[in-house]
């Protein structure tokens, strides 16, 4: 078997969860081999590079063995080499949120004056 289709493959690597989103991926135009933009009939060989939109990141994937059946993951991995760069470390900390107790009731003069310092950043 020297090629298959892009739909099924990406379903058969278990980078998409069923094959129907492997296809719908395709049709939208979040899939592309070789830098080429790639409907799910569109045939994948070793060798070739796939880029597929999988929820918010973008996965580059070298394909090194086509198959066509759906495998266990540990099988499944062996089948490409991901090529995704790590994602960016965050820049900044999130910021602490104040919170009160639930059902400590509506807040006292005194701690509503707390809590506006704490927001607005002032000592």
């Amino acid at each position: 078997m020297e090629s298959t289709r892009v739909d099924r493959w990406l379903w058969a690597v278990r980078l998409t969860k069923t094959r129907s989103d492997a296809a719908a991926a395709c049709r939208g135009g979040h899939v592309r081999v070789n830098d080429r933009p790639a409907k799910p009939a569109t045939t994948v060989s070793p060798g070739d590079e796939v880029r597929a939109r999988v929820g918010q990141t973008t996965r580059i994937v070298e394909v090194v063995r086509v198959i066509q059946k759906r495998v266990g993951a540990a099988d499944a991995v062996a089948c490409f080499i991901d090529r995704t760069p790590p994602p960016p470390p965050p820049t900044e900390a999130p910021a602490a949120v104040a919170r009160r107790e639930r059902g400590a009731g509506r807040p006292t003069k005194r701690e509503r004056r707390v809590l506006d310092k704490f927001r607005t950043g002032q000592p």
